[in-house]
């Protein structure tokens, strides 16, 4: 059974840091695209960043919002992706979850065939 579970949000002061963690079971890391994805209260849906598989070369993306910020990465012998967050903002709350998908980063979050429940990110002093 395919299963990705999030760990690491909570609170945190603006400035502050956070690591999020996402353990996917049952998948073959190096064949799939890991992407994060986050959704605020009354949002849309909105990509954070993707890395590529190692089939692919492992490339990452950022949106705009997080570049400079957040760094994607990936650990295939613990199956195993991360977003390390710094210099969080308020407007970094959210839900934040992990996706895969084989191979490529896809275009969209309608794309991903595999997701996980979410966990809170809340930035506020």
């Amino acid at each position: 059974q395919l299963q990705l579970v999030e760990s690491g949000g909570g609170l945190v002061q603006p400035g502050g840091s956070l690591r999020l963690s996402c353990v996917l079971s049952g998948f073959i890391l190096d064949y799939y695209a890991l992407g994060w994805f986050r959704q605020a209260p009354g949002k849309e849906r909105e990509g954070v960043s993707c890395i590529g598989s190692s089939n692919s070369g492992g490339g990452a993306n950022y949106a705009d919002s997080v570049k400079g910020r957040f760094t994607i990465s990936r650990d295939n012998a613990k199956n195993t992706m991360y977003l390390q967050m710094n210099s969080l903002k308020p407007e970094d709350t959210a839900v934040y979850y992990c996706a895969a998908e084989p191979f490529s980063c896809p275009g969209g979050a309608d794309e991903y065939d595999y997701w996980g429940q979410g966990t809170q990110v809340t930035v506020s002093s």
